[in-house]
């Protein structure tokens, strides 16, 4: 009888298990029939996973579950992590992006700024040649203004006296001489005339042509030997006019003989060319020594 019972019992309890187990799967299946609200409150945008559906008592106790069984069960959870991790890598791209471009912006915007401030020293030093430039020019024109008045002011510089014997009108060797000395002082020169006066004893007309051809023959060697341009000289022949002496309260006297003066003349156009560095004139480049 004992032994019957010992055996009863253990089969009574195996018969009642599944039975229990289906009850409590249609209990607890019965509040989750209502379908779930899905969230959006998360990385993917997605409905948060699910638990798996475990059916009847093996699908709550399987101390035999297989390969695929487990891969079914984990293949969500894969699928998410993959979704996140594509996320987290969208993300870091998008990130590494803006903040390229915000270090270009930075570079655009220094090198845009180094550039103003370069134009504005540009623009400071282009202010200040101007301004010196502008204080030469006003230097120059006052120095103009000055030679321009006094342009017609000529000073004696140099003069020298050619005598001649009388009826002579040929220059001698210390007339050329004193011609040449002279004549040297003026090469190069700018703002000078030379004044040739010849002076001859005699009377009336034959007095006045002789003064005149000796005066020509000074011209002639001042032009053909020193190549003097013709209009920087004034010739003029007086004949036998009185010549004036230094001494007021002394007579005038009249020349034996023959004499012509050469008298160099300056004004102030020569300080003018050094002062302003204007460039010579092709006339003036001709009495430059070649």
């Amino acid at each position: 009888m004992n032994n019957r019972l010992l055996i009863a019992l253990p089969l009574a309890a195996i018969l009642a298990m599944p039975a229990l187990a289906q009850t409590t799967d249609t209990s607890s299946s019965t509040p989750a029939a209502a379908p779930a609200a899905t969230s959006t409150d998360n990385a993917t945008g997605k409905a948060p996973l699910a638990p798996p559906s475990r059916e009847g008592f093996w699908g709550r106790v399987n101390p035999f579950a297989r390969k695929n069984y487990v891969k079914r069960q984990t293949e969500p959870i894969r699928d998410r992590v993959n979704e996140l991790d594509e996320l987290t890598s969208a993300n870091s791209k998008n990130i590494k992006d803006t903040d390229s471009r915000a270090q270009a912006g930075i570079k655009m915007a220094s090198d845009k700024a180094d550039a103003a401030d370069q134009h504005a020293v540009d623009a400071g030093n282009k202010a200040t040649a101007a301004q010196q430039s502008a204080q030469q020019v006003t230097a120059r024109v006052q120095t103009v203004e000055t030679v321009v008045g006094n342009i017609d002011q000529y000073k004696a510089s140099n003069q020298t006296e050619i005598l001649f014997r009388p009826g002579q009108t040929m220059l001698s060797k210390n007339a050329k001489d004193a011609i040449d000395t002279m004549a040297s002082s003026v090469k190069g020169q700018r703002g000078y005339i030379i004044e040739v006066q010849g002076f001859s004893s005699g009377k009336a007309q034959s007095a006045i042509t002789n003064s005149q051809k000796m005066a020509e023959s000074v011209v002639r060697y001042l032009v053909l030997n020193h190549e003097i341009p013709v209009y920087r000289i004034y010739l003029v022949g007086m004949g036998n006019a009185p010549v004036a002496t230094d001494d007021a309260s002394a007579k005038t006297k009249r020349v034996s003989g023959g004499r012509v003066e050469i008298s160099l003349l300056k004004n102030d156009l020569e300080q003018l060319s050094v002062n302003s560095g204007a460039p010579t004139t092709s006339a003036d480049m001709q009495q430059q020594p070649k």
